[in-house]
């Protein structure tokens, strides 16, 4: 179990073990949902297409094909969804 705790700024620190976990880093977005049982629920916000735009370019300063970035697309999405 992570645990974080509050400051008296109302700020916490996610543990690294769940940011790992829930793939977000510096600048990303997470959700907060309190059920009724006074749980809160923490979920990654999805990104938006511009948020991620210029992303998939090669090294060598090519423009990805759309071939590569439904690769890549589809690559992510299975890592995330294990």
């Amino acid at each position: 179990m992570a645990v974080a705790t509050l400051t008296s700024k109302g700020q916490i620190t996610i543990p690294k073990s769940v940011r790992d976990l829930l793939r977000i880093g510096t600048g990303d977005k997470v959700d907060f949902t309190v059920t009724g049982s006074a749980e809160a629920v923490l979920r990654p916000v999805t990104k938006k297409v511009d948020d991620v735009f210029g992303r998939l370019h090669s090294p060598d300063g090519e423009a990805a094909t759309p071939e590569q970035m439904d690769s890549a697309i589809r690559e992510r999405a299975r890592t995330t969804l294990r």
